[in-house]
């Protein structure tokens, strides 16, 4: 039986480093939203991450691999059998994979790290990525402009509301959030209130660098904006977009500049 694990606010940065292989390659995707995406971008996505496979020592996803993700108390998100079995696959390979909590997949727990494998983190976490100290979070909440929702988010990521959703069936639950989901609206080019959200994050990213110097990358998600900026051809704000619309992801390459790539089919 899976219950939710309890957690916190993700408005704090926890500031640990995780050494990770560093002389190879690391692929980052976000905001994939599974469940909320055609079959035909689900199956995409799934040759991408076969692609991703061959060539990285880890694979992060920054946020939202889900559109919902939640294990109840008699069960857990239903409908991703066979991308789930693909990611436990590559584990067992011996590529580790990285997977950050979204506004949309924050309430994940045992399932995902001890029955899949991966390696979940539901805070913002600094670590090493080829070389680079970097700043991994997915981006909801640290804009200004995000204060709303900050407030609705303490409710969401209650321990008490989460024991109460837990005791759902697992269909009902799935059906109320999938009614709660804008992500249908979001197949389409950024809108200019997407856009707005996507300038703010990398002034904040851009604050952090001024605040910590010695981060030499930051990556965000959330905006479904891909964005790549070299602040003083020193640091990097890398927003990996979306596989929603954009198809969007980062590569990271030992002793060389990151990379921000649309896929059309082929990783490289």
């Amino acid at each position: 039986m899976l219950l939710p694990l309890p957690g916190c606010s993700c408005s704090r940065v926890i500031s640990v480093v995780h050494q990770i292989q560093t002389n190879k390659t690391v692929v980052i995707a976000s905001d994939v939203h599974l469940g909320a995406i055609s079959s035909e971008q689900e199956e995409a996505f799934r040759t991408w991450l076969l692609q991703a496979a061959e060539i990285a020592s880890r694979i992060v996803f920054n946020g939202d691999l889900f559109d919902f993700w939640f294990e109840y108390r008699w069960g857990k998100t239903s409908g991703h059998d066979l991308t789930l079995l693909q990611l436990r696959e590559i584990v067992d390979a011996g590529i580790p994979i990285t997977l950050m909590g979204g506004n949309h997949d924050w309430w994940g727990g045992r399932y995902l790290r001890e029955e899949v494998g991966l390696d979940f983190h539901q805070e913002p976490l600094v670590t090493e990525l080829v070389g680079l100290r970097t700043l991994l979070a997915h981006g909801d909440g640290l804009s200004k402009g995000d204060f709303n929702y900050r407030m609705a988010r303490l409710l969401l990521r209650a321990r008490s509301t989460r024991w109460a959703f837990a005791m759902l069936p697992p269909a009902l639950g799935d059906f109320i959030a999938r009614g709660i989901s804008n992500t249908k609206y979001r197949k389409r080019p950024p809108t200019g209130k997407e856009l707005e959200c996507s300038d703010e994050l990398k002034l904040w990213a851009k604050g952090q660098f001024e605040d910590q110097p010695e981060l030499d990358l930051i990556l965000l998600g959330h905006t479904h904006v891909p964005k790549i900026i070299s602040f003083d051809r020193k640091h990097w704000y890398i927003n990996t977009g979306d596989w929603v619309y954009h198809r969007s992801f980062a590569l990271l390459q030992q002793g060389k500049p990151p990379k921000l790539i649309e896929w059309t089919g082929s990783i490289s």
